[in-house]
């Protein structure tokens, strides 16, 4: 029997021993880093106005859907850019309705924009992201709505270009991915809301 309780100490001392640094210790030495090194990641990377208010995410996308704004692309995210219910569409390639959803999508974006109808359309304009709530979009996208917005803002369309030039973000480590324009961040600074 002292057998059996020396052996019955020693296994819940080890529970005792690794809830404490497992469930406690550990938690907090990730977050006390997250916090110290990485603050505003480790936060939400959120976008606060010059007033101190927070209007959004640099991670996550917004609709947009007036003409005085740059459009974001198709989200498949619940009724779009619903983050309690991101994901794709999950339409393969064979899938009719979204060709269908794609054809519609080029024939609103060339009509939004004043395009050509046979002129040639970015892929993101047209497709969701993976997870439905991408805030970029590619800078020929930008510039291709440019005009639109310039016309609704009645602004010069060099001042839109150089606010899109402003909020292009380059490829990660300058070779990972392409370079993506922030729609939430390009927005807020046409509003003039942001520092």
């Amino acid at each position: 029997m002292k057998a059996f309780f020396s052996e019955m100490r020693g296994a819940m001392m080890a529970t005792l021993i690794l809830s404490v640094v497992c469930c406690g210790l550990y938690p907090l030495a990730v977050f006390g880093i997250g916090q110290a090194l990485f603050y505003d990641k480790a936060n939400g990377s959120l976008i606060v106005d010059k007033d101190g208010n927070v209007r959004g995410s640099r991670l996550l996308g917004q609709r947009f859907s007036a003409d005085k704004y740059f459009h974001p692309r198709p989200s498949a995210a619940g009724n779009g850019y619903d983050a309690s219910n991101s994901g794709g569409s999950n339409l393969g390639p064979t899938s009719q309705k979204l060709r269908d959803r794609i054809a519609q999508n080029v024939t609103d974006y060339r009509a939004q924009n004043g395009l050509a109808t046979n002129a040639p359309v970015p892929a993101d304009a047209v497709t969701a992201s993976g997870s439905g709530l991408d805030p970029h979009i590619s800078p020929q996208n930008a510039e291709l709505q440019a005009a639109r917005v310039a016309k609704a803002r009645r602004i010069p369309v060099e001042q839109v270009r150089e606010l899109i030039r402003l909020n292009t973000a380059s490829a990660d480590l300058g070779f990972l991915g392409e370079p993506g324009v922030n729609v939430v961040m390009l927005n807020l600074g046409l509003d003039g809301a942001m520092k």
